[in-house]
C-alpha cells in the first residue's frame, strides 16, 4: 500500500488532516507489516497496535510541521479582517499589530507571510483544524474553551472585555445599569461569554454586530452600550471623541497566536519568539503606534496594575 494510504487510515482514527507530507513517515511505519496486513483494514482497527501506530504518525506530523513551513516558504495566517479594525490585521495594504509581530517571525525563519481570511470568529479554530492555515492571529483571546481545542502562545497582546456608550447616553458604571442598557457585542466572542457570566440574559444581548460596527451602532443608537475588547475600545475612542470607555467586564485576558496541538515545533518557535519580544522595548512601540500614546496606562488599569 502507498504511503498516502497507510497516512489515511491513521487520519481517519484520529480526525486530523490529510497531510501528503506524512507519507514517507507512515509507510515506513506499516513497511515491516507487509501488504497482507494493511489489506485489511478491519482487522487493524481492531487491534491496539493501529492505535499506537496512528499515534505515532500523529507526532510524527506534528514534529515536522515547521519544516514543512520552511519547504514551503510561507506561513499561512488565519484571521478575521474588518476594514474597521484594521489595528491587528489589516487587508490592503498589510499592516497592523500582529502582522508586523508576525512579519518579524517570518524573517527570522525566511518565510513569507500569506494572509487567509476567515468570515467570522466562530470559524477561525475550524479552519485550522481543517489545515487552512498554520496560525490564528488578529486579536484571538485565548479563552478557556478555546484552550480545549487547540494550543496558544504566550500572550501578544492584553485584553479586557469594556463596556463603551457615547454622549449624550447615560455612562454605564454598575451592572445594574448594563442589565438596563440595550447592549451590542459581537457573536462567539469572549465578550458574549463574559456578559452571560456576568448575568445578563442573551435576550438582551444583540450580538448581531459586525467586527468593527460597535461604534457605529452606538452613533446610530440602536444600542446604548457596546461591549468590546478594550484593544478596540482604544482605537475607536482616537476616532470619535463622544465615545466613553466606562466599566470593565470578566477578568483581564490574553490575546495570542493560536496553533494546532500536534504542531509541536511551530509553537516552540513561536513562543520563543514571542517571549523574546516581550522583553523588548519593540512591544511598547507596537502598542503605541497602532493603540495611541494613552494605550500603556490604560492597559496597565484593565490588567488591574493600577
Amino acid at each position: 500500500m502507498a504511503g498516502r494510504s497507510a497516512c489515511s487510515i491513521c487520519l481517519s482514527v484520529w480526525h486530523l488532516r490529510v497531510c501528503p507530507s506524512w507519507q514517507s513517515d507512515c509507510n515506513e511505519v506499516f513497511r515491516w507489516s507487509g501488504p497482507g496486513a494493511l489489506k485489511s483494514g478491519r482487522a487493524l482497527k481492531k487491534s491496539a497496535l493501529f492505535t499506537s501506530v496512528a499515534v505515532f504518525c500523529a507526532a510524527l506530523g506534528g514534529a515536522d510541521e515547521l519544516a514543512r513551513i520552511r519547504e514551503r516558504g510561507v506561513l499561512r495566517v488565519l484571521a478575521v479582517v474588518s476594514p474597521e479594525e484594521p489595528y491587528f490585521i489589516a487587508d490592503g495594504p498589510r499592516g497592523g499589530f500582529d502582522w508586523e509581530l508576525l512579519s518579524g517571525f517570518a524573517g527570522l525563519h525566511k518565510l513569507k507571510l500569506e494572509l487567509v481570511t476567515v468570515r467570522g470568529w466562530d470559524g477561525l479554530i475550524p479552519a485550522l483544524l481543517g489545515g487552512q492555515g498554520d496560525v490564528i492571529a488578529g486579536g484571538f483571546t485565548a479563552t478557556p474553551s478555546r484552550r480545549k481545542q487547540i494550543e496558544f502562545t504566550p500572550e501578544t497582546f492584553p485584553t479586557r472585555s469594556v463596556v463603551m456608550t457615547r454622549r449624550p447616553q447615560a455612562s454605564v458604571a454598575t451592572l445594574e445599569d448594563l442589565a438596563a442598557a440595550r447592549i451590542g457585542t459581537l457573536k462567539a466572542s469572549f465578550m458574549y461569554e463574559d456578559l452571560l457570566a456576568a448575568g445578563i440574559a442573551p435576550a438582551r444581548i444583540d450580538d448581531t454586530i459586525q467586527t468593527g460596527g460597535i461604534p457605529a451602532a452606538l452613533r446610530a443608537g440602536t444600542i446604548t452600550a457596546g461591549v468590546d475588547g478594550i484593544e478596540a475600545a482604544l482605537v475607536a475612542k482616537t476616532k470619535d471623541p463622544e465615545l466613553r470607555i466606562d466599566m470593565f467586564l470578566g477578568r483581564p485576558a490574553s490575546l495570542a497566536w493560536g496553533v494546532r496541538r500536534e504542531d509541536v515545533k511551530l509553537r516552540e518557535a513561536l513562543d520563543q519568539y514571542v517571549g523574546n519580544v516581550r522583553r523588548t522595548a519593540t512591544w511598547n512601540r507596537l502598542v503605541v503606534r497602532h493603540f495611541g500614546s494613552a494605550a500603556l496606562e490604560i492597559l496597565k488599569k484593565a490588567r488591574g496594575e493600577s
